[in-house]
Parts: structure tokens; C-alpha cells; sequence
């Protein structure tokens, strides 16, 4: 496992990332907590050293599953989690979000708690959860350097979402020198944002890093959900337009071609081809792909995968361009914001407000 820096922070984190949402949940299947513990143990054994969590995800349950599993192991861990939703005092319906608080107090003890439930003094990285780029004042940035004065942070984030978009809160991640992350949605069939925020790096000279979440396009690139598939109605995903699967599967099929590598190098699956594209932006610090079970660690921390050639990249590039030679619509633009959506349609990006 190779590991890549959080800006200039010092921070180390492992190319791919345990992303902690899968546990303290039952979004992604249910399992018991011994289980999961178990589960972030074999990522660790597996290389997979950073973790990133939240405490909004199952309400402080997967901190309290992650603080278990990396008891004794602490000094192993690259250790991330979130705040700013306010689930102590209000209820989850669903899937749906939850109203944020980015008030100082609030965020003071919503860290302490999050502290306590990981047991330990502190994180390596903190993210902002989902915060619209008007909360986050000259206060709470005053207060997150604070944090990271007194070393119970080393390295700060904001964490985008929930919906593909959210790009004035990125290019505020990466102008304002407290961040030394933005975190994701990005992989080679949803480049936007992100591909946008990886230009706006490089043409600031930015030291600020990517984390990409959503590597495999909620299923897609990993190849687990296919035409026969069958969502329940509790899965996240189901919400997503038919469309979108039909375009995505004839996606899948255009870019075959990364299985095998066009070097002696060895061959790939197709979701270890999603991983191999997204660390091929130097800006890409960590890769934090859905893992249901032991058996996609093994796959997706994989040691001595070949890294895609240029040649490969620009061939998914000049496809990606054309829409993956597909003329139609995959009825994912509602789904694609950014506060009111004003900043990406300035931006030339085609999306607008989500209607929702």
C-alpha cells in the first residue's frame, strides 16, 4: 500500500481508504457489530490505514465501531471523522438530511463526543460535514485552527455533499489555507466536480488534496449492481433514475479495455481500474470505495495493481468527452447541485438545482 500527503499537513494517508459509513449503518447491508469490527480490522491487516468516518453515521454508532476496532492500534491509523449535523436534536427520517449546525458551541461538543466515542485525543483529520460555504464564518475557521493549534487536529477538511455538486464549497476548501483536504464524489463517469476542483489546484498551485469518495459510481464500476440486479427499497441507490444504470452499464462496456492493461504490467478487474484512474490525479490523496466485505478489501487494496498508462487515461478522457458515444440522457442532472445550483451553471457544467 502506498500512502500520499494531505496537502502540507504531514498527514499521511493510505491510497485507499476504509470509508466508515458502511459500518453503523445498515445502508450498505446489515451486519452485526463484531462483524464490523472485524471488517476494519482486516482493512488494517490489508494496508488500508486511513479511516474515515463521521458522526452523523448511524448517530455516533460507526465512531463507537471504530474506536473498538482500532483499539491498540491507534498509531496505525490515520484517523478521520466529520461534524456538523445536528442529529442530537432532531430526527432521522430516512435517508434524508439532517439540518446542520456549525454554531462554536455546537461544534465544541459535537467534537468532545466524538473524541469520547473514538477514544482517543485526537483526530488526524477533522472534515466539516456538508457545511454551506456561507456557514463556514471567520469563526468557525478561527475555531478549527484553534483545534488544530492545540494538536487535537492535524489536518482539516470539508467534506461535499450530499448531493454531486457543491462546487463554491470546494473552491472555498481549496482557497482557504485552514483546508488541507476536499472531500468527493469523483470517479471517471461523475468527473464533476472534482475534476474541477483537480484543475483549480493545479492552476493555483494549491497545496490542497482531493479524497474521492464514490469511486465505483454507487455500483456501477465494481460491477454490483448489473441488469439482473434487484435494489430493495431501503437501498440508498434506489432513489437513482433507470436511466442512469442502463447508460452506465453501456459505459462499462466502453471502457473493457482497462482490464487490460495496455503494458505488461498485469491485468485488472473493472473496480480496480476505477481506483487505478482516480490515483492517476497526483491531487487524489485517498480513495475511499464502499467495502461490503472482506472479499472487496482483498480485491480493491490489491498490491501490484498496474497503474493506468497515458495512453489509457486519455482514451478514457476523449470517451468521457463524448459522452461514452451514448446520445442519451442518464436523468441524473436534478440530482446534481450546488447550493442553488448558480455557481455550477456559471461554471459551464451543465447541472442544475436539485428538485428535492
Amino acid at each position: 500500500m502506498q500512502h500520499r500527503e494531505l496537502g502540507n499537513s504531514g498527514v499521511e494517508v493510505s491510497e485507499i481508504g476504509f470509508g466508515a459509513w458502511v459500518v453503523g449503518t445498515d445502508w450498505w447491508g446489515d451486519r452485526s457489530d463484531e462483524q464490523a469490527v472485524e471488517m476494519v480490522e482486516t482493512a488494517l491487516d490489508a494496508g488500508v490505514t486511513y479511516v474515515d468516518t463521521g458522526d452523523v453515521y448511524g448517530h455516533g454508532d460507526s465512531e463507537e465501531i471504530i474506536g473498538r476496532a482500532i483499539d491498540g492500534r491507534r498509531d496505525e491509523v490515520t484517523l478521520a471523522t466529520k461534524i456538523g449535523y445536528d442529529f442530537y436534536n432532531n430526527p432521522q427520517a430516512g435517508h434524508g438530511e439532517l439540518p446542520k449546525e456549525l454554531d462554536r458551541e455546537y461544534l465544541e461538543t459535537a467534537f468532545e463526543r466524538s473524541l469520547d466515542r473514538l477514544d482517543t485525543d485526537h483526530v488526524d483529520l477533522l472534515q466539516l460535514h456538508n457545511a454551506n460555504v456561507d456557514e463556514v464564518t471567520p469563526e468557525v475557521r478561527d475555531l478549527l485552527a484553534e483545534w488544530k493549534a492545540d494538536g487535537r487536529v492535524r489536518a482539516l477538511g470539508w467534506a461535499l455533499g450530499p448531493s454531486i455538486g457543491w462546487l463554491a464549497e470546494g473552491d472555498a476548501a481549496v482557497e482557504y489555507e485552514e483546508f488541507d483536504a476536499v472531500q468527493t464524489v469523483f470517479n471517471c463517469f461523475e468527473q464533476e466536480p472534482g475534476r474541477h476542483f483537480v484543475d483549480t489546484i493545479r492552476e493555483t498551485g494549491s497545496d490542497t488534496s482531493v479524497i474521492a469518495r464514490v469511486p465505483h459510481s454507487s455500483g456501477l464500476l465494481n460491477e454490483q449492481v448489473t441488469p439482473d440486479t434487484v435494489l430493495e427499497d431501503g437501498d440508498h441507490r434506489s432513489h437513482r433514475p433507470t436511466e442512469w444504470y442502463e447508460t452506465g452499464w453501456e459505459k462499462v462496456e466502453a471502457i473493457r479495455f482497462l482490464e487490460e492493461p495496455d503494458h505488461a504490467e498485469g491485468t485488472r478487474t473493472m473496480a480496480q481500474a476505477a481506483i487505478r484512474w482516480l490515483l492517476a490525479h497526483d491531487e487524489v490523496a485517498s480513495v475511499t470505495p464502499t467495502f461490503r466485505d472482506a472479499d472487496d478489501i482483498a480485491e480493491w487494496s490489491a498490491a501490484g495493481v498496474p497503474p493506468l498508462s497515458e495512453t489509457e487515461y486519455e482514451r478514457v478522457d476523449e470517451l468521457y468527452a463524448r459522452n461514452f458515444d451514448i446520445d442519451r440522457d442518464d436523468g441524473m442532472d436534478v440530482l446534481r447541485t450546488s447550493v442553488d445550483g448558480e455557481d455550477i451553471e456559471a461554471a459551464g457544467l451543465d447541472k442544475r438545482a436539485a428538485s428535492y
